[in-house]
């Protein structure tokens, strides 16, 4: 691969939209100090102003309780209390973080939930969230409207008004997080936003909140049609996991489920592999129920920018945030621990920076119990960092972004194309230059050499790099030296984290007739950031 960075190419923003947000894992561990201290790292070093979580409602926060919960007489559950304090604590300290909470509005308490014979009440998770509507909407927007109150109270109203409400999280995905159907969603999202206005109008509301950029153009037109509050539009994408293209990919229901009979399918193959596997560890047997399709299939690079124009146009000028975004859906996944991460996620965040408004990488840290709270430091998990903080290839990436001039140098589309892609920002006195070699799979491949040429007045007075790749800003291969161990020392973590820490080095380069010329041998999903002086 050669480029030429020419003096007179146009200048744009830089545009930095996933420092607008980051997912974490369930409310109830924005509770823990670890979190806490994490969270603030995150914010300082890589400017993310947002956090965004499920479950603020689900029942070990305790919001909902009638005293049949503590005595069964009868006559009990007339007896009620509504407890926001925890939500309180967990938005506590996502503002001593310097953050601002992006409020998901999720999922039920059971006392509010319908109970539905063809739904089961509970999602997969291991907290097991509710994720029922509402038995009664009435109760419902009596709680929601509660919320809310509390809310300007314990911050004020300047304050709640600069947060989002985002009305529920991925409810095309049944039996995971929706036990109802398109429209039964788009009733609850009506009932919960005018729930939310009718206490106070500035507040901002939007949603679907839906997997693989899926029924923006129908939930807008049912808005449109019904007289109801939207502020914003909000969906995901992930590369590793699609579950479908934009709107309405599924049954008749709007949902994107495979049928009892596919299940029992999947169920036998799976104990078969499980019979086969030596290594009995959880890790190990989730690894072969839950495959990296990200690695045995082929999966395209684009599906994200793709579907961010779509989707921008299906929004008919409302704000887009993208609140849940990576290269991989599956949880558990070797490769999330692996610069693969990193490259794709300096790419895409590039490719789509003029389609979206603010975007949330899945998730900043592997403190994160979605699945099962792993004992591995590196088990796979979403996180940026590791669960102890560590900080993985895939923050270094984002670090590199962070770190570069507010106004990037447009390379074209071309700089997108190939296998390895280029991104340039310039201030008065530094040029930066991301280099990555981008590729769906963690293959063997050999080295392919990069040459960047830069148009310069002046004799540049040196360059550095900062390098991710298998030797440098790699935690998990100096983990698996040591012999992959499950507990660590307080010293071995912070060894871990000093040792693979990615450092600036002098970096070879030639000038000659007003032209910086770097030269550089890319292994597959390497991330090189020049800093030219």
């Amino acid at each position: 691969m050669e480029l030429t960075i020419k003096s007179g190419l146009p200048r744009l923003p830089h545009k930095k939209h996933w420092q607008f947000c980051v997912g974490s894992g369930h409310a109830l561990l924005a509770l823990r100090a670890d979190y806490a201290r994490q969270l603030k790292f995150i914010h300082d070093t890589l400017g993310i102003e947002r956090v965004r979580f499920h479950g603020i409602f689900c029942d070990d926060m305790r919001t909902f309780s009638d005293l049949s919960m503590q005595n069964a007489v009868p006559g009990a559950e007339q007896f009620t209390e509504y407890n926001f304090n925890a939500c309180g604590a967990a938005y506590d300290n996502v503002l001593a973080a310097g953050m601002k909470p992006f409020v998901e509005l999720s999922f039920m308490p059971e006392k509010l939930a319908r109970k539905d014979e063809k739904w089961p009440l509970t999602g997969m998770f291991f907290y097991r969230p509710i994720i029922a509507p509402p038995a009664d909407y009435a109760a419902w927007r009596d709680y929601i409207g509660a919320f809310v109150r509390f809310l300007l109270k314990r911050y004020g109203a300047e304050e709640v008004r600069s947060w989002l409400f985002e009305i529920w999280n991925e409810p095309d995905i049944p039996y995971v997080f929706f036990n109802g159907s398109r429209d039964e969603y788009f009733r609850l999202y009506a009932e919960t936003a005018r729930a939310v206005k009718a206490v106070d109008p500035a507040i901002r509301v939007g949603g679907p909140a839906t997997s693989g950029s899926k029924w923006v153009s129908s939930f807008l037109k049912y808005c449109r049609e019904n007289g109801v509050p939207v502020d914003f539009v909000s969906t995901h994408q992930y590369a590793g996991d699609p579950l479908g293209g934009v709107e309405d990919q599924g049954d008749e229901n709007g949902q994107t489920g495979s049928g009892h009979e596919a299940w029992l399918e999947r169920m036998r193959r799976n104990a078969e592999d499980l019979a086969k596997t030596r290594e009995k560890t959880f890790l190990a047997g989730y690894r072969v129920t839950s495959p990296d399709k990200s690695e045995i299939t082929d999966i395209p690079d684009n599906l994200f920018r793709k579907n961010v124009v779509k989707v921008k146009s299906q929004a008919q000028g409302l704000p887009v945030y993208y609140t849940e975004w990576n290269e991989n859906a599956i949880f558990s996944a070797y490769t999330n621990d692996t610069r693969k991460v990193a490259a794709y996620d300096v790419k895409m965040a590039l490719a789509v920076a003029g389609d979206v408004a603010g975007s949330s990488i899945w998730c900043f840290s592997d403190i994160f119990e979605e699945l099962h709270p792993f004992v591995q430091e590196f088990h796979g998990g979403f996180g940026m960092l590791s669960q102890h903080g560590i900080p993985k290839p895939v923050y270094y990436a984002m670090k590199l972004l962070a770190d570069a001039p507010d106004t990037r140098i447009d390379l074209g589309a071309e700089a997108f194309d190939g296998e390895i892609g280029a991104a340039a920002f310039a201030d008065e006195s530094e040029t930066h230059i991301v280099l990555f070699r981008q590729k769906m799979k963690n293959l063997d491949l050999p080295k392919e050499e990069a040459v960047i040429r830069l148009e310069c007045a002046r004799k540049p007075a040196g360059v550095t790099v900062k390098r991710i790749d298998e030797d440098h800003g790699n935690p998990l291969k100096l983990w698996e030296e040591m012999g992959a161990p499950e507990v660590l020392s307080r010293e071995e973590i912070d060894d871990l984290a000093v040792r693979s820490a990615v450092a600036a080095e002098e970096w070879p380069f030639e000038w000659a007739g007003g032209v910086l010329t770097i030269r550089a041998a890319l292994g597959v999903n390497d991330v090189y950031g020049f800093v030219i002086r």
